[in-house]
């Protein structure tokens, strides 16, 4: 993701103070890179930091990098920031910071920081400038002027008090948790859960049961979910609607088709059902729907994309060339409703479903715990199996990697 157009980068305290805010969380043994277009700050990247007890293993590491950073095509730079306390402590009862005056405090990660060097000079993105970050201090990697760099480095506090970081919280951006830090599933249990939901998630359910290959209930679900995103998924759910949207998520087919629509529109959603053969005969039962109140009335019909693409391409992120990130955050919103509504399967893919979006958003690390409160609350729930194992793997989000097509986390202005 890139910056507002207009912030101003003064320093490297607002270089800093802007990682958090881009990430949405203080990170941690971790390296973030971002590219630069000329003077301007391009995609910012973490990963998490490697072992660095082998040379191969570092340079494996490094090319990797090099590999996400070639997304940006626009990129003729990298600024690196290790956030580690490795070497910044000397013996068990040292306090932070206390180091040899002299003596470069990054430790081992300086063989790391070469070999990044080595594999983005040859890509064409050479390193700008580097940091070292740790809890309590940071510093310039490649300074080591105790005049202007004192060792052990400058107090955090800078970061955090910067003027760019002012500008974020004023402008409404927060920095939350580490996702690390997510263990426990966000879901409700049997207890807790909203009875008046439950009650209807059970009946529409089991209507469901009957009529799962029906074209005709099938375009009621997506006209039902149309609306409700069209709506901006900022309005309560009502009980009885959102007991029938949870039953919808409960069929494969349909919780895909939801998905699918939200990023590539109706017509993909429909064509894809098409293709899998989800239809077939079906018991001759009306269609029935849950009160609408408060619904906007039926939604204009996308426009047509041609080639239609598939279920894989946009679940993968390859196509459309441009997903519809508005109607993705309407669909984050509601499945945030729906998850804490009740537990169970529904709620393993309303928190699948909210997983697959920050995927796509290139934000891994929330993909990472989300899938995995998912397979708590459902175990052996599918999709969030096989999503788990793309983020495991390491690998990007079709539109994450372009540019062109990239999730804004911020609103941009008008140069």
């Amino acid at each position: 993701m890139t910056p507002p157009e207009r912030m101003t980068i003064t320093g490297p305290e607002d270089i800093l103070g802007f990682i958090p805010h881009s990430l949405g969380y203080w990170p941690a043994n971790s390296l973030v890179a971002m590219t630069m277009q000329g003077k301007r700050l391009g995609a910012t990247l973490r990963v998490d930091l490697p072992g660095l007890d082998s040379d191969a293993g570092l340079l494996r590491f490094s090319r990797t990098v090099r590999d996400y950073l070639e997304a940006d095509d626009d990129a003729d730079g990298t600024l690196l920031v290790l956030f580690s306390n490795e070497g910044w402590l000397r013996g068990a009862d040292s306090a932070p910071g206390v180091v040899p005056a002299g003596a470069p405090v990054e430790g081992t990660l300086a063989w790391l920081l070469v070999a990044l060097e080595v594999e983005l000079e040859l890509s064409g993105r050479p390193v700008r400038d580097a940091w070292y970050v740790s809890d309590t201090f940071w510093r310039n990697a490649y300074c080591f002027d105790p005049f202007c760099c004192p060792f052990p480095g400058r107090s955090v506090d800078e970061i955090r008090d910067s003027r760019l970081n002012a500008e974020m919280v004023f402008r409404g951006s927060s920095v939350g948790e580490d996702p690390a830090s997510f263990t426990a599933p966000e879901l409700p249990g049997e207890a807790t859960a909203d009875p008046d939901v439950t009650e209807s998630e059970q009946r529409w359910a089991a209507r469901f049961l009957q009529c799962r290959g029906s074209r005709p209930q099938f375009a009621a679900m997506l006209d039902i979910w149309g609306r409700v995103l069209a709506g901006d998924g900022g309005n309560e759910t009502p009980a009885e609607l959102a007991g029938y949207l949870r039953a919808s998520l409960r069929i494969p087919d349909w919780r895909d088709a939801v998905l699918v629509m939200s990023a590539a529109g109706r017509q993909a959603a429909e064509q894809g059902a098409e293709d899998f053969g989800i239809f077939g005969p079906a018991p001759d039962l009306p269609v029935t729907l849950p009160p609408l109140d408060g619904l906007p009335p039926d939604v204009p019909a996308d426009e047509a994309a041609y080639p239609v693409p598939g279920y894989g391409d946009v679940l993968l992120g390859l196509a459309p060339g441009t997903p519809r990130w508005d109607r993705m955050g309407s669909l984050e919103r509601v499945l945030l409703q729906l998850g804490a509504a009740g537990g169970g399967e529904a709620g393993a893919a309303a928190l699948t479903g909210r997983g697959w979006i920050e995927w796509c958003r290139g934000r891994g690390s929330f993909a990472h715990a989300l899938l995995d409160q998912a397979s708590a609350a459902h175990p052996g729930y599918r999709l969030a199996e096989l999503l788990s194992e793309l983020v495991s793997r390491g690998t990007l989000c079709g539109w994450a990697g372009r540019r062109d097509a990239a999730w804004q986390k911020f609103e941009t202005d008008a140069a």
